[in-house]
């Protein structure tokens, strides 16, 4: 956790140059790396896709970070160990796995997600065989 008040995740450092593929005079050599692409200079940049996958991570550490200056340090470390304790879940690992009371922690209780109410086919597919599931637990 690195106290921030960031709200927007931080943009990728930007680095696109054609130093690796320039000839003498200094200009991108299409003849030896072939012709400079636009889309390839893009996808090093990063940009929105980085900042939606480190979207949540961010607003928790602005979370974190404002429990800590409000309450001490205390209050940050309390509310990981409590996440990491009701995040392992031993219970019969071949039902399909939900943890509402991480969900209650991390502020997650009140959305819906596409997992919530859509199950894969395949899931459905598969016999809940406890029993083996159980026995595959024991023995790892």
């Amino acid at each position: 956790m690195e106290p921030s008040h960031r709200i927007v995740p931080a943009a990728a450092s930007k680095s696109a140059s054609i130093r690796d593929t320039t000839n003498s005079l200094g200009l991108h050599d299409s003849l030896q790396y072939g012709p400079r692409s636009l889309a390839a200079e893009n996808k090093a940049r990063g940009g929105l896709r980085e900042r939606l996958e480190n979207w949540d991570a961010t607003q928790d550490n602005l979370k974190l970070t404002m429990q800590r200056n409000a309450f001490g340090l205390h209050m940050p470390m309390r509310t990981l160990m409590e996440r990491k304790i009701v995040s392992r879940n031993p219970h019969m690992p071949a039902l399909p796995q939900t943890n509402p009371h991480l969900d209650v922690l991390m502020g997650r209780d009140e959305t819906l997600d596409c997992a919530d109410f859509m199950m894969p086919a395949a899931e459905l597919r598969q016999p809940l065989d406890i029993h083996a599931e159980m026995e595959k637990k024991l023995h790892m």
